[in-house]
């Protein structure tokens, strides 16, 4: 069995709870780091997703975001005022995510600060590199027309999602490992995979680039683009496939640490929504608060899965993460490993 590559894996990701205050100054703490990716969503109503990072960056009222449940372009909003060293402060009353005593998530991953250029494709990248973790934010202008672009990391991205900051009609296309490079998933829609677009040249990304079309999606023409691109970290992340086996007594999905935070999507045999759970919103067994990035709806209680000390069970029987013979995408990040760096101690909840 393979040691963790991280022994505390919320210093990489971690997941924040808070109720809005309804004004324009509402500070969240106790992240454990800053975020360079910020993603948000209310809980107790319907709301739209939203995301930050710090390569997109600011404008003159707060952080740039985009809105992974729709194929919005890059918005000017106040909603996120400042991604702070262990959090983040909003800077709106709205309701999409500072409502007085409504309840909201928010998702961070931390990258590598601001962001330097990276001129290994054929067109030029700004990227903020966390290889420790595996994680990069990748942007670039783009060509519509076949290039390269350099992610930054030193190893393969395995999970990828892509999306033309200035077309406000374009999905959320996404790469998986598990699905052929001839292929995508679309974030922000029920569909299934398809090859009605070859977004990715029929290229998997490898050590150093990103391959790409021209298609408007992936690479439209004179756009900023933006990609958050993911390698396998033992212990900390997973990137995998599962079948489905339509019973309560449901697949399991070792993972080789506790998860914290899963995604799930159906890619055959139906459209369906994706599914996402958490540890901090759902800390106990059967897990049931369920949010769909897909949507701007609430969040619904709805019995899903288990996470167990080494992976995933699921306990559901829904056909949007576990219909019989169906095929699944799973990504998962980590609470703590199954196993601890070399010279460090099993944690006690693994043993």
């Amino acid at each position: 069995m393979a040691y963790a590559t991280i022994s505390k894996p919320s210093l990489h990701f971690n997941t924040k709870l808070y109720t809005g205050n309804g004004t324009t100054t509402n500070a969240q703490t106790g992240v454990g780091f800053q975020p360079d990716f910020l993603w948000l969503k209310r809980r107790n109503g319907s709301a739209n997703h939203f995301a930050a990072d710090v390569v997109r960056g600011t404008y003159s009222d707060g952080y740039k975001l985009i809105v992974p449940n729709d194929t919005d372009s890059e918005q000017d909003y106040t909603y996120v005022k400042t991604l702070d060293s262990d959090g983040f402060t909003l800077g709106s009353t709205n309701a999409n995510v500072n409502g007085n005593g409504d309840t909201y998530v928010g998702w961070a991953w931390k990258a590598g600060g601001a962001g330097s250029a990276n001129t290994d494709g054929a067109t030029a990248s700004t990227v903020s590199v966390n290889n420790t973790a595996g994680f990069s934010i990748v942007k670039w202008t783009g060509t519509s027309g076949n290039t390269t672009v350099g992610h930054g990391m030193n190893t393969a991205p395995v999970f990828t999602l892509v999306k033309d900051l200035g077309n406000n009609g374009s999905n959320w296309v996404v790469y998986h490992k598990d699905i052929s490079p001839d292929y995508a998933v679309k974030l922000n829609t029920t569909n299934a995979q398809s090859n009605s677009n070859n977004y990715w040249q029929s290229t998997a990304p490898t050590n150093s680039l990103l391959t790409f079309t021209g298609n408007t999606a992936s690479n439209g023409n004179g756009n900023n683009m933006i990609a958050y691109c993911f390698a396998e970290k033992s212990g900390y992340s997973k990137f995998g496939k599962y079948t489905g086996n339509g019973n309560a007594d449901g697949t399991f999905i070792y993972t080789g640490f506790k998860p914290a935070f899963a995604i799930f999507k159906r890619i055959s045999g139906g459209d369906n929504d994706w599914i996402l759970m958490d540890n901090k919103r759902d800390p106990d067994n059967i897990m049931k608060q369920t949010l769909y990035p897909n949507t701007s709806g609430a969040e619904a209680a709805v019995d899903r899965c288990d996470f167990l000390s080494n992976g995933i069970k699921l306990r559901g029987t829904s056909v949007a993460f576990n219909a019989d013979g169906s095929p699944y995408l799973y990504i998962a990040f980590a609470e703590e490993p199954l196993v601890a760096n070399v010279g460090q101690s099993i944690p006690a909840t693994a043993k």
